[in-house]
This record gives C-alpha cells, sequence and structure tokens, in this order.
C-alpha cells in the first residue's frame, strides 16, 4: 500500500473525481477526511468508501473561506493526529455565450476554481510546514486549461491558471519538502459529463472525435495518477500538470467515433 499510515483532505469528494481519489486513497492505505459544500453528500461518500471513522470521514466545506479550510485541516490533524496529503478538487463550471456572460457568474467560478484551490492548498502547507516533515500536494486542472471551449470560458479560463499556478506553489513551497502537482484530465465519466456533455448523442460524439481513445476516462483513472503524485513513487515530481486525456492534447484533426 502506496500511502500506509499517512493522512489526506480530499475537497469536492461528494462525487465523480473527488470521491473516487478518497476511495483509492484510503485502498492505499491512508487516513482521508473527505469535504465537500454539501455535507450530506460527502457522508453519504465517506459510509460507501467506509464505515471506520478511524479510516475515512466527512464535514462540509466551503473552499471560497479561508476559515472553512482552517477548520478542515484543524479538523484532520485532531481526528488522524497530522496532515500529508491535501487533494484541491472542488469546482464548479458555468456555461454561456460570451455576449452573454454575466460578470457575476464569471467571478462565482474563479471563486471556487482559483481562490478555492489557493485557499486549499496555503491551508494544508501551513499544517505541513508547521510539522516539518514535507507533504504532497495535488490539484486538478483540466485539458480545458490548454484548449479551449467557447461557451466555457470562466471554466477554460480557471483552470489555465490552475495549471500555472500549481507551478508557482511547488516552486514557493520546495525548500520545505512539499511537493505540489496538478493532474490534468480529459473528458472523465462523471454525473456532470453525463448531466452537461453525454445527455445529447450530437454533444457526445463532438466530445469523443476529439478523444484517440475513443472513450471517457473512468473517475477511478484519475484517481490513480492522484496516487502517484501523493506517493514516494513521485518523489522527484513537483510543479507539473500531468494530462489524463486519452490521447486528445496531441490530436491535430479528429478520430472516428465508434457507435454504441
Amino acid at each position: 500500500m502506496r500511502l500506509e499510515n499517512r493522512v489526506a483532505i480530499v475537497t469536492g469528494a461528494g462525487q465523480g473525481i473527488g470521491r473516487a481519489i478518497a476511495e483509492r486513497y484510503v485502498r492505499e492505505g491512508a487516513k482521508v477526511l473527505l469535504s465537500d459544500i454539501d455535507g450530506g453528500k460527502a457522508e453519504t461518500a465517506a459510509r460507501g468508501i467506509s464505515n471506520d471513522e478511524g479510516i475515512c470521514s466527512a464535514t462540509a466545506c466551503d473552499v471560497t473561506r479561508a476559515g472553512d479550510l482552517r477548520d478542515l485541516v484543524a479538523l484532520a490533524v485532531s481526528r488522524y493526529g497530522r496532515l500529508d496529503i491535501a487533494v484541491a478538487n472542488a469546482g464548479i463550471a458555468h456555461e454561456a455565450d460570451f455576449l452573454e456572460l454575466d460578470e457575476q457568474d464569471f467571478d462565482r467560478v474563479m471563486q471556487v476554481n482559483v481562490n478555492g484551490v489557493m485557499l486549499t492548498c496555503q491551508a494544508a502547507a501551513r499544517q505541513m510546514a508547521a510539522q516539518g516533515s514535507g507533504g504532497a500536494i495535488v490539484t486538478i486542472g483540466s485539458i480545458a486549461g490548454k484548449r479551449v471551449i467557447a461557451t466555457q470560458l470562466p471554466y477554460c479560463t480557471s483552470k489555465a491558471a490552475v495549471n500555472h499556478m500549481t507551478a508557482g506553489m511547488a516552486l514557493a513551497l520546495v525548500d520545505r519538502g512539499i511537493r505540489v502537482n496538478a493532474i490534468g484530465p480529459g473528458s472523465t465519466n462523471t454525473e456532470l459529463l453525463q448531466a452537461m456533455v453525454f445527455s445529447a448523442p450530437e454533444s457526445r460524439r463532438t466530445v469523443l472525435s476529439r478523444t484517440p481513445m475513443g472513450r471517457p476516462a473512468d473517475p477511478a483513472e484519475i484517481a490513480s495518477v492522484a496516487v502517484f503524485l501523493a506517493s514516494d513513487d513521485a518523489s522527484y515530481v513537483t510543479g507539473q500538470t500531468l494530462f489524463v486525456d486519452g490521447g486528445r492534447l496531441p490530436l491535430m484533426y479528429t478520430v472516428p467515433v465508434r457507435d454504441e
């Protein structure tokens, strides 16, 4: 087990990629505190992973509030004794035609996806630095930080910021033994993808035509990369964004889509 005796926090862990990461971390021997703005959803996810609160538990947390994140870190330390890993996964999206995009909607996405990541990483890094034994931080970027969706300008902008901010945080924390890396998922089979994209056959075909592997990622495949980045196997890796996209970024044109 690659994360045995380590303690992790995962934000946005009520469903999707965050839940998958929390579940895999527990399987790899970590004690995990799940958080979500919907505390009930986080509790349900935690119970689905383990009934033992000594291994896995949950709490509500709004990542746009620095106080909530200080409390999240303090709760992890209170329950499990320390903090070794933090996953800044919480994020939202907003779809709109650019000419109709409201400033408040743009700001809301940036508050969660950029400020929330910064505040999560800062709260975790302060605890890790105080412990003096280093740690690993994983942020969740996106291929949308490299490839633009015209109707998802706030989301794409925020993920580009996460990719760049990850590199900056890594350099700022390297002397304290804290590694910071990002995962840049491609289209991943989460509740959000099913509701916003794959609910319409044409949009599904559009996405898959840009995905050489011909399918979305399973959240467990993203979680596997999160294990690597948090483990000693990545001991010389920091400041990187690892894209997990089924070959999407290097593709010039499109690929045939298999009918199901």
